[in-house]
């Protein structure tokens, strides 16, 4: 007890730690710097990126079933929101390479004997509880939308149950509330992609690169993106394009790109952030 009062008193009293400003060359740096990490131990990283694309197979089989269909786009956009706590494992073996330790699938999960372990579950605990909020609002604005033609026998439900995936899919597309829900829904879930890259982009690599508190490392990811909210526009829009490409064709290609992201925003980090002023 008195360990972690020490700890939060450090943290509390530490200076802030100094972050830059970048541009888009930074961008094509970290992505190219990225894939050549993934290449150098590309069978290694597909065999635990394949986990990334069964979790999607399995989460759009439960979804696609009529009651719980509404949620398939909101779950399916929810990867790009739990992403960098996918990626975890990868700034990890990002870390050991760069050290020129020994870096392969089964160092994945040494992330855990890192000293900031604790302060990672905290960030991912708030990821999750944003993820969830996503959930909740997704489906308020479905009710808002939809709710109000659910068939009689469903009245006491929230959620509209078509009666089929063709009759979801047409109402969807063909119809003002159905493009109402598409427009709002994308831009609202706009907003909350941009609240977890500006926490996550550099909180979760720092806390897996240096022993900082959970805090500190969200502050320091939160004054990077205000630092450079025109470049992490852009990388936010590379990352969502790449996720998208990689979750078409059954969520395989995630087994590339989450790699290839995960060592990518490793890099990323490196150039927004004076790793010498962190001690760890």
């Amino acid at each position: 007890m008195a360990t972690h009062s020490a700890a939060a008193s450090t943290s509390a009293t530490a200076p802030d730690i100094p972050v830059r400003k970048i541009g888009s060359g930074d961008l094509r740096i970290a992505l190219r710097q990225g894939w050549e990490d993934f290449s150098a131990m590309r069978g290694d990283l597909i065999f635990v990126g394949l986990l990334y694309p069964l979790i999607g197979i399995a989460a759009a089989v439960m979804t696609t079933s009529a009651p719980l269909l509404p949620l398939f786009f909101p779950v399916a956009a929810g990867v790009g929101l739990l992403g960098p706590l996918a990626a975890v494992g990868f700034y990890e073996l990002a870390r050991r390479r760069e050290a020129g330790l020994t870096s392969n699938w089964s160092h994945f999960l040494d992330v855990r004997k890192r000293p900031a372990w604790d302060d990672i579950g905290i960030v991912a605990g708030l990821l999750l509880v944003i993820f969830g909020m996503w959930l909740v609002a997704a489906g308020a604005l479905y009710v808002l939308f939809w709710g109000y033609s659910a068939p009689a026998q469903l009245s006491g439900i929230a959620w509209y149950e078509p009666y089929s995936i063709g009759d979801f899919v047409t109402r969807l597309f063909t119809t003002p509330e159905g493009w109402a829900l598409i427009v709002v829904g994308n831009v609202v879930g706009l907003i909350f992609a941009a609240l977890v890259l500006a926490i996550s982009v550099v909180s979760l690599p720092m806390l897996v690169d240096r022993d900082v508190s959970a805090s500190r490392a969200v502050s320091t990811s939160w004054r990077a993106a205000r630092a450079n909210p025109g470049t992490l526009a852009q990388w936010g829009l590379i990352v969502l394009g790449l996720l998208i490409l990689g979750s078409i064709p059954l969520f395989i290609g995630l087994a590339l790109v989450l790699p290839w992201l995960g060592y990518s925003t490793w890099h990323l980090y490196t150039r927004l952030v004076d790793r010498n002023a962190v001690r760890g």
